[in-house]
């Protein structure tokens, strides 16, 4: 786990990987993508937002979910290789059957270099099974027999420094992110890490105890099959159990992390860290990563690391070495021969969220160059599959979102003068980054092969870890990006205070460049002004306008500000998910702000584009009807069972269908578009109304 990852998570709770640095000759490799074509007759339809989608027999006051989504829902089940389905996934599957055209045209480009070639032997290596399979396990043989020799604390304390600097580093996340007080500059942070499972919960939690069962028996599994017998690896297993459950005794749960940003900053100096952790030194941690000693680095949650300090000299070495030859199998697994390929499925896909199929191979390869090379595929992608008059016109959506919310703020009757005034800097200091990004990463160092995929996987960790670790005292560079442009998703980074918007989001029914404006508004509108309102949410709101965490808020406001999303939480609190068990209204507390904030401005710059224009109707739809229509149409997603119960313990979102309604029952627009009538269900009224921004 990657430190920008999580703390992005925990303020604006959007997928995000490793950024990317810029590079002088970066614009080579992007133009030499200008060669590949696509074939759009391969690729899956779009999907749009069409009046056929409408069940008419439902009543948008009553079950507006059901009268967008309904049909779509009922007509649309999960494919076998996914655990959801819905306008995201979609989109997805668009994406990926360019990646895959791209993929295959630089597999088989003779000659190929810079990222051409990563692509390239990347995807002929991962598709060529019987390679794969005759290999085995012996691309991690050495691995496996370096953690059989560990007989020590010391030699367990050197091998997790020996790991960590490869990239490999199972037990705790470790990375540079900006100074929470210096945003300016990048420092280390070391978080918690080292469980196999989503949260904390399942090692703790009755609900949870059929699955940790078959996590231990999927445990030994992966290390019968990594040469262990059975009798033995049955044993193994509950030491490596047991070691997870002392890690989730001090770790913090998907809850905690997400609504407590701080929890990440706790700033010592090296030697206050070694005191802490006298088993695990970090002055040596730092020399074995190729990083100078700073004077300071952030050693967040304490508590877990003392705890790892402690389990060096009081868990016998046979149990670190269980617990660290199945991370070691487990985590290569993906990249391995068939029957690891098979029990890693069968336990993290299957068991553990539902999905019915296996990802045929192409898929799975590209997810792969995603996350080693993803803005290598970026350069490729963007090439061909998003158009200069697309950015163009995003760039005018975003400022009229800024002008709307600019609006908002200064007419918040709640807020006082001197909050609004911080408010409005950090509104003045957005940076909006649409498409993708304008410098290149750099990917000299890379060295890729058509001998081995696991080997191409291995190269890439080392080779990105040592770029993360190269970031450690330097100044923050601002024209890097948190995810590639072919990633269907969006996000706002708090210490850099800048909203980003990838190429492949920017496609119907989010973004479409011959729809009406009442549809964008309902789509990219929102998300737009989604991303923008994470600035002010219950996290993100603890940053000012450079990136600082500090605190820009009156006492009064402040307490203002938390009993109106009070009032969010008990809304969410109140949605049955699963028969008895409803949303976590705290966990998805930062998107629902997001949701309900960036809803309301969409809507104002919509009708501020609009202006005096007669409002003509659409297939019989008003204009007001349409945006909320489109608003709705996002959020259609059906979930596996299975999906659905792991995302209520550990994801920030709320599943889709209340994302869908939650939002507009509290705008008095939606219900005046509908018509709608006090009491109705999508009508929130008095106290049961949620205005924040």
């Amino acid at each position: 786990m990657m430190l920008s990852l999580a703390i992005a998570t925990a303020v604006a709770a959007c997928a995000k990987q490793d950024a990317a640095a810029p590079a002088a000759d970066a614009a080579k490799p992007a133009a030499d993508a200008a060669a590949f074509t696509i074939d759009e007759s391969k690729l899956p339809p779009v999907n749009r937002f069409t009046l056929d989608n409408l069940d008419t027999s439902k009543d948008a006051c009553t079950d507006f979910g059901g009268y967008v989504n309904g049909k779509w829902l009922a007509a649309n089940a999960i494919p076998g290789d996914r655990t959801s389905w819905g306008a995201f996934e979609m989109l997805d599957e668009r994406s990926t059957g360019v990646q895959r055209q791209l993929a295959e045209q630089a597999a088989a480009k003779a000659g190929a270099t810079g990222v051409e070639k990563i692509v390239g032997d990347f995807y002929a290596t991962g598709m060529d099974a019987a390679k794969i399979n005759a290999q085995g396990i012996e691309p991690i043989k050495g691995r496996l027999d370096a953690i059989a020799a560990l007989d020590t604390p010391e030699k367990i304390a050197e091998h997790l420094r020996t790991t960590a600097a490869r990239g490999e580093n199972d037990l705790f996340g470790f990375g540079p992110e900006a100074d929470f007080k210096d945003s300016k500059n990048n420092i280390a942070y070391a978080a918690q890490g080292g469980l196999g499972l989503p949260d904390k919960e399942y090692y703790e939690k009755a609900e949870h105890k059929e699955k940790l069962a078959a996590y231990q028996a999927h445990i030994a599994k992966v290390l019968e099959l990594s040469g262990i017998a059975a009798a033995d690896a049955a044993k193994q297993a509950k030491d490596v159990i047991a070691f997870e459950t002392r890690l989730a005794k001090v770790s913090k749960s998907s809850e905690q992390l997400s609504r407590d940003v701080s929890l990440y900053y706790n700033p010592v100096s090296p030697a206050e860290a070694d005191k802490l952790t006298p088993n695990f030194p970090w002055t040596k941690f730092f020399e074995s990563q190729g990083v100078a000693t700073p004077k300071m680095f952030s050693l967040a949650i304490p508590a877990f690391h003392q705890e790892v300090s402690k389990m060096l000299v009081d868990v016998p070495a046979a149990q670190w070495q269980s617990y660290l030859r199945f991370h070691t199998v487990d985590g290569a697994s993906p990249f391995l021969s068939d029957a690891f390929v098979q029990q890693n499925f069968a336990f993290y896909n299957q068991t553990l969220r539902g999905q019915k199929e296996l990802k045929e191979r192409g898929k799975r390869v590209l997810d792969t160059i995603e996350n080693q090379a993803g803005e290598a595929l970026g350069q490729m992608y963007v090439k061909v599959a998003f158009t200069p008059e697309s950015k163009a016109r995003m760039v005018t959506l975003v400022k009229n979102l800024s002008d709307a919310l600019k609006v908002r703020i200064e007419n918040l009757a709640w807020m006082s003068p001197e909050t609004k005034k911080k408010a409005m800097e950090k509104w003045a200091a957005f940076t909006p980054k649409i498409g993708y990004p304008d410098k290149w990463r750099e990917w000299n160092g890379l060295a890729t092969s058509r001998d081995s995929y696991i080997g191409n996987v291995l190269a890439a960790n080392e080779f990105n870890y040592k770029w993360m670790m190269g970031k450690i005292g330097k100044p923050v560079d601002k024209t890097e990006w948190g995810m590639p442009p072919q990633m269907v998703n969006a996000y706002y980074n708090p210490l850099q205070n800048e909203i980003v918007f990838p190429a492949a989001i920017l496609q119907p029914p989010f973004f479409d460049p011959n729809a009406t404006d009442e549809i964008n508004y309902g789509g990219i509108g929102a998300v737009i002004g989604h991303e923008m309102i994470h600035g002010y949410d219950d996290q993100g709101s603890r940053f000012g306008p450079a990136g600082n965490f500090e605190n820009w808020w009156t006492p009064a406001d402040a307490k203002g500000f938390t009993g109106l999303t009070d009032k969010l939480v008990n809304q969410f609190d109140g949605y049955e998910a699963v028969k008895g068990k409803n949303v976590n209204g705290k966990l998805t507390l930062g998107e629902n702000i997001a949701d309900l904030g960036g809803l309301a401005v969409a809507y104002d710059a919509m009708k501020a584009a609009a202006g005096d224009k007669p409002d003509p109707k659409t297939d019989g739809l008003t204009r007001d009807q349409r945006f909320f229509a489109n608003w709705a149409t996002v959020w259609r997603r059906n979930f596996t069972p299975e999906e659905l119960n792991v995302r209520l313990t550990t994801d920030p979102h709320a599943p889709a269908n209340f994302r869908a309604i939650g939002a507009p029952s509290n705008l008095p627009a939606f219900a005046a578009a509908f018509s709608c009538k006090p009491g109705q269900p999508m009508v929130r009224e008095g106290d049961k109304q949620v205005v924040i921004w």
